[in-house]
């Protein structure tokens, strides 16, 4: 038997907690678009139904105090990680059903739920199970196993579903096994949750009830900062286009040159964009970070912002020129991801800074609610455009849908 601890090291469960974090929102918000599309599904109905699954992370500050209310982040972890798997194993054996497009929907919003509530418990528990110090040394550990989930799943799963297919010839058998595959993973984590991680005694349900006089202080004071009209419709607009790319470049990839797409396999699909790109993104993120740290929010934010729109522009050359060789689309792909972490890191200390004083974690979650907001909406009508007016056309489209956001960049409140 494992003996009960107060504490353990950070590194037995920071790596696990937050792979496990990255791990099913990479699985809704990513490979649910690619398993549709590779199921035969269309861009409209792709695009509709996979931008309805970022509403958790619009509205999971609203159900966030009830985690702090009943029970403790120990216990939420584990249930909601052993639940999400639950959910996967659900979405995995709907894909040989005739329904698989609606049952596997609701179950990956089912997954979707559960994942913003055990987003809310991994990052109570991080700031209850250790020191501030701690807390700070390993915010850089938390960042790289979040992206490190994101990396196994775009990048490794993604090949291992293209080695399956390509060697069976069944799209939705290896579907199935990728998502039983991360099912696994997420029981194997809850398993390891339930026994290795520490029960700090702050970690204990909140005594009294939801005190709502302060909830809706927390909004009234948000919606009183300065600037903040301006900053909310930034948030909005700043990734509409990008947004809007985001939905169609998975689909775009791997649709056949009949229809306009470059027509790659699943295997080098996972190579190039869910690996290759996916490096060169947080290669950006970081790179991001060093500048703004360097120079400043007010003085970067310009070039980082036409860093994440501009490469929007090889999407219009690639739907041109569709028979480009795999290494050329790798590049276009690779400088288009790293102008994206470029430009997302601008974006992130902007929600950073568009704060007060007194709330400054829920100012920030209610931020990043509005931010999943303006990825859910233009994502709605992407696959609708795109097939009215075709992909080269779409991604021009995209290319003006940036340049709202960005004109509002010298009306914004930056503090550096």
């Amino acid at each position: 038997m494992i003996a009960k601890a107060e504490s353990r090291t950070p590194w037995s469960y920071v790596p696990t907690t937050y792979f496990a974090e990255g791990l099913p929102w990479v699985v809704v918000n990513t490979l649910a678009v690619i398993i549709f599309k590779k199921m035969g599904v269309s861009n409209t109905e792709i695009a509709a139904w996979t931008s309805l699954l970022y509403l958790p992370w619009v509205i999971k500050m609203f159900w966030g105090p009830l985690v702090d209310m009943y029970s403790t982040r120990r216990k939420w972890i584990t249930w909601t990680q052993g639940l999400i798997a639950v959910g996967l194993i659900a979405a995995a054996l709907s894909l040989k059903t005739p329904y698989f497009l609606y049952l596997a929907t609701a179950c990956f919003m089912l997954v979707a739920f559960l994942s913003a509530t055990h987003d809310i418990a991994v990052d109570g528990f991080y700031m209850l199970s250790m020191s501030e110090e701690k807390q700070a040394f390993f915010v850089g550990i938390r960042a790289f196993c979040y992206r490190l989930a994101i990396l196994f799943t775009t990048g490794g799963l993604v090949v291992w579903a293209g080695l399956i297919e390509a060697r069976t010839g069944n799209i939705p058998l290896s579907w199935q096994v990728t998502l039983l595959a991360a099912a696994g993973i997420l029981g194997l984590l809850a398993l390891y949750h339930k026994l290795f991680l520490p029960y700090p005694a702050a970690d204990a349900p909140r005594e009294k009830g939801i005190d709502w006089g302060e909830f809706f202080r927390v909004f009234a004071a948000y919606f009183r900062l300065e600037g903040i009209g301006v900053g909310i419709a930034f948030i909005l607009l700043y990734r509409f286009g990008e947004a809007m790319l985001l939905k169609l470049a998975a689909p775009f990839l791997l649709d056949k040159a009949g229809a306009g797409g470059l027509a790659l396999s699943t295997t080098n699909f996972g190579y190039v964009y869910g690996t290759v790109g996916l490096i060169c993104l947080i290669a950006g993120s970081i790179l991001g970070g060093m500048i703004i740290a360097r120079y400043g929010l007010r003085r970067t934010i310009w070039p980082l912002a036409f860093m994440l729109n501009a490469p929007d522009l090889f999407y219009v050359y690639m739907a041109y020129n569709t028979d480009l060789p795999l290494s050329f689309v790798g590049v276009l792909v690779a400088l288009e991801q790293f102008g994206f972490g470029l430009g997302t890191t601008a974006f992130m200390f902007f929600l950073i800074q568009l704060t007060g004083e007194k709330y400054k974690t829920a100012h920030f979650a209610i931020s990043t609610g509005i931010m999943a907001l303006g990825m859910m909406l233009p994502g709605f009508v992407s696959g609708w455009l795109q097939e009215r007016v075709g992909y080269p056309e779409f991604f021009i489209i995209v290319c003006f849908a940036t340049l709202p956001g960005m004109l509002l960049i010298p009306f914004l409140k930056i503090k550096a």
